[in-house]
């Protein structure tokens, strides 16, 4: 284990023996580095990875404090959940608010996606989902016109997009093919989660969603905060 991982593992230690509670602020970062004999900067190094693992909180110029971490959402990728759903797997409460819902013209990659005209008329909901009052994903959802129609028109919007479109449209999402990327820190959507942990890691999952059909009828982008979403498969060696 390098210097900074077993620095890292002894501030764990600490935190989970509560000799620092959830708020409390923690020793200067000279007496930090005086207390495990290393130098300040095997220490930030440290404390950096407690920051983006969201166990601790740094504001410069004030101190490092301890603050409490959400659990986190395990899901397997060969399952296609809802992000709702993951959630509430997790024993967490969900809550969201709506950034918006209308009509805005296809661009070329979302035609390309859908199997649609570039230019013509998509449904766009964009909001922002919480877990215990938190927000932990940020996402874009991309859908044709001619498919949902006015269903976002005629019927209040919330929860399960899966549930809403199969209640309203009888679409039912069966499949999707979803791609795992790291997005720019410079990316807008990124800076929405990040709000007081600057550092906090995202992760974006490009997903195209199947109907039943094997029709394209969703195209999303989830922003996820990578410490708290999980995501793993299992691999079999042939």
């Amino acid at each position: 284990m390098s210097g900074y991982q077993h620095i890292k593992h002894e501030l764990e230690m600490m935190i989970e023996n509560k000799v620092w509670h959830v708020g409390e602020k923690l020793p200067s970062e000279y007496e930090l580095a005086k207390h495990f004999s290393v130098s300040r900067e095997t220490l930030r190094a440290a404390i950096k990875l407690l920051e983006q693992e969201g166990k601790l909180l740094v504001r410069h110029g004030v101190g490092t404090f301890v603050i409490k971490p959400l659990p986190g959402i395990p899901s397997r990728l060969e399952f296609l959940q809802s992000i709702g759903t993951m959630i509430k797997l997790a024993g967490l409460t969900e809550t969201d608010t709506k950034e918006m819902i209308g009509e805005v013209t296809c661009t070329q990659e979302w035609a390309e996606a859908l199997n649609i005209e570039e230019g013509s008329t998509v449904i766009k909901v964009e909001r922002v989902r919480y877990a215990d009052g938190e927000a932990v994903t940020y996402s874009i959802n991309i859908m044709p016109k001619e498919l949902v129609g006015d269903a976002f028109e005629r019927t209040d919007f919330s929860g399960s997009l899966f549930k809403f479109l199969e209640d309203t449209r009888k679409i039912h999402i069966a499949r999707a093919d979803t791609e795992l990327v790291v997005p720019p820190k410079k990316d807008k959507y990124v800076g929405r989660l990040q709000n007081h942990m600057e550092e906090t890691p995202v992760l974006l999952m490009k997903q195209l969603h199947y109907d039943q059909q094997n029709r394209e009828v969703l195209y999303s982008f989830d922003y996820l905060r990578s410490d708290v979403f999980q995501f793993w498969i299992r691999r079999e060696r042939k």
